[in-house]
């Protein structure tokens, strides 16, 4: 993320994958990482909010709630106001196909790129989820590679075989 801005406010809570960070801006979430995954940006800047502020504050509280909820095996989709002021138009669009991946289905990353209108652009597609700033909430965890192999997850393929198993097991 480039230049944050002091409006942005952040949380970091343990989950059964490990320590999640969210982000918030006044207009919604804008960020789900997982602790140490690749591509996850630098909170410096940006206001860390404490546990009990956070459960008042009305993004941050929900998505903690709804994210706990996912984890076990409650909730299947994310009702969340979302803010992503940043990507390129090509992520954003890359981004949003994924938002339409259901709950325990998966896809490919040749599918993908075929549904944003670019089928030769298997690699930028997969560049673009890797890059995903919703992690679980904008499901990347659904896009397989070739043959359904567990290629390519931010947050490590052990988090993505275990999402993946988690909605096998509640679908």
């Amino acid at each position: 993320m480039t230049n944050p801005s002091s409006s942005l406010l952040h949380q970091t809570f343990a989950t059964s994958l490990g320590d999640v960070c969210l982000a918030a801006n006044p207009e919604g979430l804008v960020g789900v990482w997982f602790v140490g995954q690749a591509h996850a940006p630098q909170t410096q800047g940006w206001q860390e909010v404490g546990r009990p502020e956070a459960k008042r504050h009305p993004v941050l509280g929900l998505a903690h709630a709804q994210l706990n909820e996912y984890l076990a095996g409650q909730r299947q989709s994310f009702e969340l106001p979302l803010a992503l002021p940043f990507g390129t138009p090509f992520q954003q669009r890359v981004w949003h196909v994924l938002q339409t991946i259901a709950y325990g289905q998966t896809t490919h990353y040749a599918d993908i790129a075929e549904r944003v209108g670019s089928p030769k652009a298997v690699r930028a597609v997969g560049a673009a989820i890797g890059r995903n700033p919703l992690s679980m909430v904008i499901p990347c965890h659904r896009v397989l590679g070739a043959k359904g192999a567990l290629t390519g997850y931010a947050g490590g393929i052990a988090r993505k075989k275990s999402l993946l198993a988690l909605e096998a097991a509640h679908a």
